[in-house]
């Protein structure tokens, strides 16, 4: 059976140009980022000596639309691309996806190829809260083609074909299969022995709707009595345009089980959180996708790239770290510590040469399905 590789097309409003999309996402592989090409089809005579640009505007919005008054904007927006639509050089410029693509419409087909800078930073929506109404808060992409005479001329809402497209980074192929581990020792004063507790996750690197299962030894050879464990998954958001910072609780757990651990006793059980964007549904967490959209993950974590590091990365910063508490009581206080972790999505697999086309509408796809899909 020949799989049908998902093509992605969208007409202007003028149905004069209309756009073909191998993929709505920028993929950042953290020593580059990856274009997004295709082919856009232009009716020949309503050119007439004009050219095809192409533009990639970056809106960071921070704020509610509804509160901007008196001129005061909570939105920012940043043009990174802005260019002629020029068709590679030769056929050894195309890719087997835009041959395909030119071969099925034919005629005025013109191939390009578009690129995002790599300090760009990743496609990151924040959870409006309760007011669904207003537009997006944080970073968001949009690519557009349209017909002009000159570049810099503005282009006309008639002759432009606009995509809403994604910078998104996947988990890397070859992990480097690191075990995030700590032990805490707590000792208390005038009262003799302490109490050592010992948590480790099983790998770094989690997928979205993956548990996170931590293994954890309490040993206790003080004179206090652990009765409860908590756990949590903390979603810490950076956002390094306004200097904010924020966490989220996305999952909890309270248990008893095995308590109390009393003095001289020792406690080994496993303590398993799955971090969904249905355990959580307040304001300010960070989502891969629409708030609205049912299949919406929470946010994937931001790897900077090799050749800068955490405070030189733009945007929304996104992180994990799994939390543990004991509850030693109103005397013994409570003990805690944070694992870090990474939450993201696989690596899709690429095509194959032999893969038919599939071109579906643009407006008929949901924004939370933005990865490249395959059909049988």
């Amino acid at each position: 059976m020949v799989n049908a590789i998902k093509v992605f097309k969208k007409q202007s409003p003028n149905e004069k140009i209309t756009a073909y999309l191998s993929r709505r996402d920028f993929s950042d592989r953290r020593t580059h980022t990856e274009p997004v090409d295709g082919v856009v089809v232009v009716d020949a005579d309503y050119l007439q000596g004009r050219k095809v640009f192409t533009r990639v505007v970056l809106t960071y919005r921070y704020g509610r639309e509804e509160d901007e008054v008196m001129g005061l904007k909570f939105s920012k927006e940043f043009e990174l691309v802005h260019a002629e639509v020029v068709p590679p050089d030769g056929e050894k410029g195309l890719s087997a996806l835009q041959e395909k693509i030119v071969k099925k419409v034919g005629g005025n087909a013109i191939p390009f190829s578009v690129a995002l800078p790599d300090p760009a930073p990743c496609s990151v929506a924040l959870d409006p809260g309760s007011d669904e109404s207003s537009k997006m808060l944080g970073v968001s992409y949009e690519l557009s083609f349209y017909v002009s005479g000159d570049k810099e001329e503005d282009p006309k809402p008639a002759d432009t074909v606009t995509f809403s497209v994604r910078k998104v980074q996947f988990a890397p192929i070859d992990p480097d299969h690191r075990q995030p581990q700590l032990l805490v020792r707590r000792n208390y004063t005038l009262s003799p022995g302490s109490l050592v507790l010992d948590i480790s996750l099983g790998r770094d690197i989690y997928f979205h709707g993956d548990e996170i299962e931590a293994h954890v030894t309490i040993a206790n050879s003080s004179k206090k009595t652990v009765k409860a464990i908590g756990a949590d998954v903390i979603q810490h958001v950076d956002i390094t345009m306004t200097n904010m910072y924020y966490t989220r609780v996305v999952a909890s757990l309270e248990s008893r089980d095995g308590c109390p651990v009393i003095p001289g006793a020792t406690l080994s059980r496993s303590i398993g959180l799955r971090p969904l964007v249905a355990n959580t549904s307040r304001f300010g967490v960070a989502l891969d996708g629409h708030a609205k959209d049912k299949d919406a993950s929470l946010g994937s974590s931001t790897i900077c790239n090799a050749s800068c590091s955490v405070n030189d990365c733009l945007g929304i910063l996104v992180s994990y770290s799994f939390r543990l508490r004991l509850n030693c009581g109103a005397i013994g206080g409570e003990i805690s510590c944070e694992l870090p972790f990474k939450l993201m999505h696989p690596d899709p697999s690429a095509p194959t040469v032999e893969d038919d086309l599939d071109i579906e509408d643009f407006t008929r796809l949901r924004r939370g399905k933005s990865f490249e899909a395959l059909e049988e």
